[in-house]
């Protein structure tokens, strides 16, 4: 009777034992198979995240290889936000902090809280703009690394780097910094950069980068103009890490491409000869450009500015003095339009060759009528007859109204928009200034609308008066077609560019344009008017004998001019030209001087292009002066009445006359706003400590 109910009691414990073993089996099926990828996702694990690094921009080096600007090492302090506050999260529900978890403070509070009492501990704490670090946590969260010191020395970075494990989502790293290590020389030509805007990412790379940072890029000068060239290839980590965000290890790292070199056509020891030269004026530009091939071997404007106090950013107060500064530093003369006086009596010179007048001969009363208005010569008595060379020589402005007025005023135009005046030069810089050319396209439709050339106006268009403006580096074109023998190049301040593999991206190669012999210029005309540039320094009664170089052995050969302009909001101002090559027989140079607020052309600009030569010759002989790291030129605008030489070089008795550019006075005329200088690019503004981020971090206390 037993026996059945122990086998009930056997098979009701097999049936639990299946109805268990099914459950767990169920449940196995559940989370190893059904499951199987949510909990997974649950386990702690190392992942990895790809990390992009800027690519290293490209050298700039002088015509002899000398190096203007290239990079330094910049060790940086930068925080992950996101795996800060992940971090700052875990230690809250490890240590039963769940309400704290669950609605965390501002990042900037965990900064001060959490982080900063870990770097003070190891004596690398700074400060920072708590605002800003908020504000970039909201736009980017983990994808941008926020740059929390920029100025760490080596020292610090390598103590850093090997506690690194100690601060999750904090990190060091190595950025490229751009160095100019001749301070503000050339700075207008070298330009500067500005960071890497930190909104610019694309869709793609946000799915493709965990961490993401940007490239600089040129927003002034050279920089600017190649910078597609300069750019490198960035560089690419892919990094493992834990669970905890620890970096594990390094899986691949691509290290960042250095970009192309570029080579520039200016000497550095010519560039630091003109410049220091220029400094005896207050606002000025100049250029020196090789006749034979169009290179610009040196182009300087002052006053100038320090490239390296943007990098990587420029204090607001410093930008401000720049800003403010009525003298305009960023703005780069040499190729912004100034009104060009007598110098344009070279482009009407060679108009009247092309159409076979240049052999006239004129009277020079003292003034030229025009209906009831007397426009005078500067030589208020007169010339008398002169023909085109000694007019050249004397600068007489009566001969070249009357020629201009013989041409008529579509030839003269035509003429001189051949000449390169009233468009870009094409020079590799940007913000090149087009000039004004009275009477053209553009001066009829936008500057003047509905305003029409009389004869008054065309006779003042060949002495470089009324609306006209022109660049130094325009001039300079010209004068050197004119000691070439007629070759027209087109201004060129990059040499060459070399990518990494040496290959010439862009080769060194002259740009003739055409050549003034092919558009009816003659040698015999062309003679004529070199032979009275030679004059105008070589013989009494030129206005360039103060540019004289006989005292050392050299013939040179110029033509001055002085304008009437308003300035600052002033009138009657003057602006002093002196245009010039050398030597007279086959000319290795050509310099062009303007200044502003300058009295006359030959009291100011011809003795700044004096110096400029005995420097260059002396050069040649091998006397060159070491290059020095050069402080900037915060100029001026007093008028300057002349620019005094050295007892030593016997220029003080040679009797300055010339233009006054008081022509203009005669012409009921009213005279066109001042252009506006060209704006700097909007620089990276260093963003200052704030009260949040400076004071001093307190540790928050977590229970163990």
């Amino acid at each position: 009777m037993k026996q059945p109910r122990y086998r009930l009691r056997l098979y009701a414990f097999t049936a639990l034992i299946l109805v268990g073993c099914a459950t767990l089996l169920l449940r196995l099926y559940e989370f190893q198979i059904d499951r199987r990828v949510e909990f997974v996702e649950q386990v702690p694990t190392n992942f990895t995240i790809k990390v992009r690094e800027p690519g290293i921009r490209g050298l700039i080096t002088d015509r002899h290889g000398k190096v203007l600007i290239d990079n330094l090492r910049n060790y940086e302090v930068v925080f992950d936000l996101k795996a800060i506050r992940d971090d700052y999260r875990d230690y809250l529900l490890e240590n039963d902090r769940k309400d704290e978890a669950s609605e965390l403070p501002l990042m900037s509070t965990i900064i001060n809280e959490w982080v900063r009492p870990k770097l003070a501990s190891h004596n690398l704490d700074g400060n920072y703009n708590a605002r800003a670090l908020n504000t970039h946590y909201i736009t980017h969260a983990g994808l941008v690394p926020f740059v929390f010191r920029n100025d760490l020395s080596y020292d610090e970075f390598a103590y850093f780097a090997e506690h690194n494990l100690e601060f999750p989502g904090v990190s060091v790293r190595v950025s490229p910094r751009r160095h100019y290590p001749y301070g503000a020389t050339a700075s207008h030509v070298l330009g500067y950069t500005k960071q890497w805007e930190k909104g610019d990412i694309s869709p793609a790379d946000q799915r493709e980068y965990q961490h993401y940072t940007g490239d600089s890029h040129g927003v002034a000068g050279i920089e600017a103009s190649m910078d597609e060239y300069l750019q490198g290839a960035p560089g690419i980590k892919t990094l493992l890490k834990n669970e905890k965000g620890h970096i594990l290890k390094l899986e691949d790292y691509q290290r960042p491409g250095l970009g192309a070199e570029v080579t520039l056509a200016i000497d550095s020891h010519i560039q630091q000869l003109v410049e220091k030269t220029l400094r005896r004026a207050g606002r000025a530009a100049a250029v020196v450009m090789d006749p034979n091939t169009g290179e610009v071997l040196a182009m300087a404007s002052v006053p100038d500015y320090t490239p390296s106090h943007f990098i990587p950013s420029i204090d607001q107060d410093t930008f401000d003095l720049y800003r403010l500064n009525k003298s305009a530093p960023f703005a780069n003369r040499a190729i912004s339009g100034l009104t060009p006086g007598s110098t344009w009596k070279l482009p009407t010179a060679l108009v009247a060759a092309q159409h076979d007048i240049a052999h006239t001969h004129e009277n020079c009363p003292g003034y030229v009528q025009y209906g009831r208005v007397k426009i005078r010569c500067w030589k208020t008595w007169g010339h008398g007859s002169l023909g085109l060379e000694e007019s050249i020589q004397r600068s007489c402005n009566v001969f070249f109204m009357n020629v201009a007025n013989y041409l008529g005023t579509a030839k003269m135009v035509q003429g001189f928009e051949d000449l390169g005046l009233g468009k870009k030069t094409g020079i590799e810089l940007p913000n090149e200034d087009t000039g004004i050319l009275p009477g053209n396209r553009t001066w009829r439709r936008q500057i003047r609308r509905g305003a029409s050339m009389t004869p008054a106006l065309t006779g003042m268009l060949s002495i470089g008066q009324t609306d006209s403006s022109s660049t130094p580096l325009q001039v300079a074109q010209i004068i050197s077609a004119i000691a070439n023998g007629g070759r027209f190049y087109q201004p060129r301040i990059v040499k060459e560019v070399t990518n990494q593999a040496g290959e010439k991206i862009i080769a060194d190669e002259p740009k003739l344009k055409y050549s003034l012999l092919a558009k009816g210029v003659s040698q015999e005309e062309l003679k004529t008017i070199q032979d009275g540039m030679w004059a105008a320094v070589n013989k009494v009664g030129g206005t360039a004998r103060r540019v004289s170089l006989k005292d050392i052995g050299i013939e040179a050969a110029a033509k001055t001019g002085t304008a009437q302009t308003s300035d600052l909001g002033e009138t009657g101002h003057h602006v002093a030209w002196t245009a010039s090559y050398a030597p007279f027989e086959n000319p290795r140079y050509v310099v062009v001087v303007a200044v502003q607020r300058g009295s006359a052309g030959g009291a100011v600009a011809g003795p700044l292009v004096h110096l400029i030569y005995r420097g260059l010759f002396a050069m040649e002989e091998g006397y060159k002066l070491p290059l020095t790291e050069m402080a900037e030129y915060y100029g001026h605008y007093e008028v300057i009445p002349e620019i005094e030489l050295p007892e030593e070089y016997n220029k003080a008795g040679i009797p300055v006359e010339g233009e006054t550019g008081d022509e203009i006075n005669e012409l009921a005329f009213s005279p066109l706003p001042e252009a506006e200088l060209p704006q700097v690019p909007s620089p990276t503004i260093t963003i200052e400590a704030d009260q949040e981020g400076s004071r001093p971090p307190r540790a928050i206390t977590i229970d163990e």
